[in-house]
């Protein structure tokens, strides 16, 4: 399949991107690495007048630890992500989820954190050839008024499969977003709007610039587990970050989100909340919030992806279990 026609613009200054997005407005899109973008152009799933290459913004390629945060420039590699000792050290989590994205060569060369963020929703109903899509009326993500993925359904469920997004809220993240004259910060839960049809809370004439995560406290551990078919080729299936702080044994604070099941990444705050006032170490409690958070995030789950929905349900327990288990290990000491 070929691209359709487009002008293709490279500014050299995050000023000149801005320039270029606040001329252009919705006629033009962002080109980090291409993955995501180029693939559904060439399917006629998005057909802009313009692309902006960030390719020579190396001035959003960074990592820099702050007072209270670690602050991460959107265009930094998913390569400069995984091999950071600062990211290591404090969020081994969001290390690994990058291990996670995409082949070697995508980690090495082309994808950024803040592609990954932004790759948009996948359904395996609407992300197909235009040749393919012509044999059906129009889902809600293609502007119309179906959902092939769940019968019924008054809007699009197509389904977040972002590694970091998870992560990073999980580790209550937060994401700057630039305009020409304005800036914005969203925390990541924000950032992400739940809605198949338009997931992310960002105008057609901004850019995300920078992401800041908090500084972890003593006693905490981090932790993400994917299942996909083929290791880091793949999406994820089905994917659970998490977050545990538990000074002196005791669970003070939990996060728990789960991935690639939703239309945004899901922060369970009930089963994370029932980890809290009790013994971290403690097996059945991990086992029974595990339980609780599959059955939280079993009604979001849909038919959208190659993988049967009943096995992804049962797999949402297994993999909040195996994260809740490091990151207790680590923030008792033991990771």
């Amino acid at each position: 399949m070929r691209l359709p026609a487009f002008e293709y613009i490279r500014p050299k200054t995050t000023t000149d991107a801005l320039e270029a997005f606040h001329q252009h407005g919705p006629a033009c899109k962002a080109l980090a690495g291409g993955t995501d973008i180029l693939v559904r152009m060439k399917q006629r799933l998005v057909l802009p007048s313009f692309l902006v290459s960030l390719k020579d913004l190396t001035e959003l390629s960074y990592i820099r630890r702050g007072n209270e945060t670690l602050n991460i420039g959107a265009c930094a590699s998913i390569d400069d992500i995984r091999s950071s000792d600062e990211i290591n050290g404090l969020f081994p989590s969001l290390a690994r989820a990058a291990f996670s994205v995409g082949a070697p060569s995508i980690q090495h060369f082309t994808g950024t954190i803040g592609g990954n963020i932004c790759q948009e929703n996948r359904c395996k109903y609407y992300n197909q050839s235009e040749f393919f899509r012509s044999a059906r009326p129009p889902c809600h993500k293609a502007g119309g008024q179906t959902c092939y993925a769940r019968d019924g359904s008054d809007r699009c469920r197509s389904t977040c499969h972002s590694d970091l997004g998870p992560v990073l809220a999980a580790l209550n993240a937060s994401v700057v977003l630039k305009s020409k004259g304005f800036r914005r910060i969203l925390p990541m839960s924000d950032f992400y709007t739940s809605e198949g049809e338009k997931p992310f809370s960002m105008a057609p004439e901004e850019l995300m610039t920078e992401i800041r995560i908090p500084i972890p406290p003593s006693h905490s551990g981090n932790a993400y587990k994917r299942l996909a078919a083929r290791s880091a080729i793949d999406y994820p299936i089905v994917s659970a970050a998490v977050f545990v702080e538990a000074p002196g044994g005791v669970v003070a604070r939990a996060r728990i989100v789960v991935g690639a099941i939703g239309s945004a990444p899901l922060s369970l705050a009930a089963a994370s909340r029932h980890l809290e006032g009790k013994a971290a170490l403690d097996s059945a409690l991990i086992k029974e919030t595990a339980e609780m958070a599959m059955n939280s995030a079993s009604a979001f789950a849909v038919d959208n992806v190659s993988s049967p929905v009943e096995y992804r349900i049962q797999m949402i327990s297994v993999m909040v279990e195996r994260a809740l288990v490091e990151a207790v290990g680590v923030a008792l000491g033991g990771g």
